[in-house]
């Protein structure tokens, strides 16, 4: 979800009607996976180093005065979304051999 284009981030945020913070928590939800896989082998442990640096990347973004980094439109203005970004590709390359992977389909409960 995270190397998607912001475009198409919007896209998926409108269709799923949740807020931008739905991207780090996906992001977060997959951090906390990546020590067990990289202890199966299922994980390259190179990776890690770049999904630590999302992590404060998006840790940066999180405090009360940055608000307006968490809107849809700085998916794609914001330097920390495009850095987010450039790793998540990154990541995705080494491990998959491609960035472009079909974002998933979720269903929210309110």
């Amino acid at each position: 979800m995270l190397a998607a284009d912001a475009q198409t981030q919007v896209a998926w945020l409108v269709k799923h009607g949740v807020m931008t913070d739905e991207i780090a928590l996906d992001f977060d939800h997959a951090l906390r996976m990546a020590e067990a896989l990289v202890a199966e082998g299922q994980l390259a442990g190179e990776v890690t180093a770049d999904l630590r640096e999302i992590d404060v990347i998006l840790g940066g973004m999180s405090d009360g005065e940055n608000t307006d980094r968490w809107t849809s439109d700085a998916l794609a203005a914001d330097e920390g979304w495009a850095q987010a970004r450039r790793l998540a590709r990154r990541v995705l390359v080494a491990e998959l051999g491609e960035w472009q992977q079909p974002l998933p389909d979720i269903t929210v409960i309110r």
